[in-house]
């Protein structure tokens, strides 16, 4: 039974970790080609679920069928990630034509390629919800500083009984 509560343990431990990595590189501007985000919607479902961690790195060129992120991240609207539907290469930039895989219709914007912010190469279901409720302040607490606070106390409680083992002998 020790065992068991040792791997829950260890697990949490990996879950924080993974958590507070993700929100670190997802609020920081970190510098180098791949990026993270939290997928907003379910315009990419059954593809990339809402609420995904999906990964992005740019790329030279992008093709048909390849699903890519695009637009600006300020705090009231985050970029959209959807597949590129059609290109038209007429003009001195490719203008991309994007699809949501559950919407019905291609997007009326076209997209240039200036705008892309890079191609998605990984995608996590299910942490992004983990990673916004920790940006939030209530969501921080009981993510990061709570058990962070237990694991320094079970530190502390570890090193009181080895100093009362020393001064018994």
């Amino acid at each position: 039974m020790k065992v068991i509560g040792k791997i829950i343990y260890y697990a949490f431990l990996v879950l924080i970790a993974v958590i507070a990595i993700l929100l670190i590189v997802s609020v920081l501007p970190i510098t180098g080609n791949i990026k993270f985000f939290v997928v907003q919607s379910g315009s990419m479902e059954p593809t990339i679920k809402m609420g995904s961690v999906v990964m992005i790195k740019p790329e030279k060129d992008y093709k048909v069928g390849d699903i890519i992120t695009f637009g600006r991240y300020t705090r009231i609207k985050a970029p959209t990630t959807h597949r590129i539907y059609e290109i038209d290469n007429q003009g001195t930039e490719p203008l991309y034509t994007t699809k949501g895989d559950a919407n019905n219709a291609p997007d009326l914007k076209k997209i240039k390629k200036s705008e892309v912010l890079g191609k998605v190469i990984l995608s996590i279901p299910y942490i992004g919800y983990a990673v916004d409720f920790a940006k939030k302040p209530l969501g921080f607490a009981l993510i990061i500083i709570i058990p962070a606070g237990i694991i320094i106390a079970d530190e502390v409680k570890k090193i009181y009984a080895e100093i009362k083992k020393k001064k018994t002998k």
